[in-house]
């Protein structure tokens, strides 16, 4: 007994004694864990803050893609303009961004991310200026207009290239597909903001909102860190490592990602300069499919034809007036590209893709009955009703996939040394889809609908069979996986 009493005595010392230990212990640990959490939200806001300045430029291209619906009878009127004028003023901008979309990917990777988002938000300044300074007299009034459109039209489509690579570069794997998303999320704000406030501003006035997105990116280019893969493929190593650093907080370990950054490109260095025939060789065939086919669905499926003049769409559908519908079409983008990008990293990208082109389908067949009712006087009470249920499903169910996801699966799927020139090309796919639907939509509207449906069944089967998913893997590894 007097052992055992001797050993408790014992061994209660020693837990005396350890009791500081362990409770310096805990307090180091706590205050471990308070640094790292701190650090980790350092990192998360920097990347956030980054974001936000790169999604002016998508707000941007939305408020120019839905300028011209909401102002469409304002400015017909005020500069006596024609349909085929107002046809060129509306399209012209997809022409520009064809334009824009040829050199963006040369741009990008000559004078980096940041230099090309400044450009793009210069040359927007200049067309909504142009746009705004338009003159009375139809001529002139057309050409200001026109000229204005195509300079804005260049920015958003060096902007449709830019915007998501810097994204998808500076971005943890666990959060790219959702900032990415927030891309097509701020173009369908701007888009919107431009419906609204088409309502109750001039023309004029609503050129001028335009302004606003670029000199707030200018401005917020000054704080925020280039692309650190752009600056490891320029050899900035110094840059680079501050780059990342920044990103992901001042005493984050990014040794093994900076060393995955570093091996990617050291891979590449020995390979002959890619050119653009060379993208059709085997080893780049599969992503070029996957992107160009990717923006041609999402094109063909019709939006820009709808989103550009929905509001004479549901007027030649039988309504008084498109305002309530525009109005509606405006609201319910927002949230949709909002649950369709928290879905993304977790659902992933194909089931996205594949509900989205599947609802655009039957939105595309409700637009196409109403036409059908309309011109053979059947249910004519039901054709606004299916006319504004088409529109808006169809929408809504843009928005939550394939509005986003192309431009997404296109930021992830090219390795750096090909994403400038293959990039390039497949925004240049989308834009030259979206100028043949813009600029025939106002002239074959009765049976556009069902031609956009039997390319939205399409998208369907495309994804289905091509397309692959990437959620949580790193670029490398996509690429690496595609290539193989």
């Amino acid at each position: 007994m007097a052992i055992n009493a001797e050993y408790h005595t014992e061994n209660e010392g020693r837990r005396d004694l350890e009791k500081p230990f362990i409770r310096n212990q805990k307090c180091v640990d706590r205050e471990e864990e308070t640094v790292n959490r701190g650090l980790e939200n350092g990192s998360i806001w920097m990347v956030l803050l980054s974001t936000s300045v790169a999604v002016c430029g998508s707000f941007e291209f939305g408020s120019c893609v839905g300028y011209s619906s909401p102002t469409q009878a304002q400015i017909r009127q005020e500069l006596n303009l024609t349909l085929p004028q107002y046809a060129m003023f509306g399209s012209i901008i997809t022409i520009g961004a064809m334009i824009g979309a040829i050199s963006s990917g040369r741009i990008a990777d000559f004078i980096g991310r940041k230099g090309a988002m400044r450009i793009s938000a210069a040359l927007c300044i200049i067309g909504w200026l142009a746009v705004y300074f338009a003159m009375v007299r139809a001529i002139n009034g057309a050409l200001w207009l026109d000229i204005g459109r195509f300079c804005t039209g260049y920015g958003i489509g060096i902007f449709s290239y830019v915007v998501p690579v810097f994204i998808a570069e500076i971005t943890p794997k666990n959060l790219r597909g959702g900032l990415a998303t927030v891309n097509q999320l701020m173009i369908v704000s701007g888009s919107s903001m431009a419906f609204l406030l088409g309502a109750v501003v001039t023309w004029r006035t609503l050129a001028l909102t335009g302004l606003i997105p670029c000199i707030l990116q200018l401005v917020g280019l000054c704080f925020i860190p280039e692309s650190p893969r752009w600056l490891a493929k320029v050899g900035h190593q110094n840059e680079f490592e501050l780059s990342l650093r920044m990103l992901r907080g001042k005493y984050a370990d990014v040794s093994k990602e900076a060393a995955e950054i570093q091996k990617s490109i050291g891979a590449l260095q020995d390979l002959p300069k890619v050119q653009i025939m060379d993208l059709f060789h085997a080893k780049y065939m599969r992503p070029v499919i996957i992107g160009a086919g990717l923006m041609f669905f999402q094109q063909f499926g019709g939006i820009n034809g709808i989103g550009f003049y929905a509001s004479e769409t549901l007027v030649a559908a039988g309504f008084s007036s498109g305002t309530i519908g525009t109005i509606s079409y405006a609201i319910i983008q927002v949230p949709i590209t909002l649950l369709g990008a928290i879905l993304m990293d977790r659902s992933g990208r194909r089931p996205l893709l594949m509900i989205s082109a599947s609802g655009t389908f039957i939105g595309c067949l409700l637009a196409a009955a109403s036409f059908y009712l309309k011109g053979q006087s059947l249910l004519l009470g039901w054709v606004p009703g299916l006319a504004i249920s088409g529109v808006l499903v169809y929408v809504a169910s843009f928005s939550i996939g394939m509005g986003a996801v192309p431009w997404v699966i296109m930021s992830e799927i090219f390795p750096i040394h090909v994403k400038g020139i293959a990039g390039s090309l497949v925004v240049l796919v989308n834009w030259s889809g979206a100028w043949a639907v813009s600029y025939t939509f106002n002239f074959l509207m009765s049976w556009s609908p069902p031609v956009y449906a039997g390319f939205c069944a399409l998208a369907v089967l495309f994804v289905a069979k091509i397309v692959p998913e990437t959620k949580g893997r790193t670029l490398e590894e996509i690429q690496a996986s595609i290539s193989s």
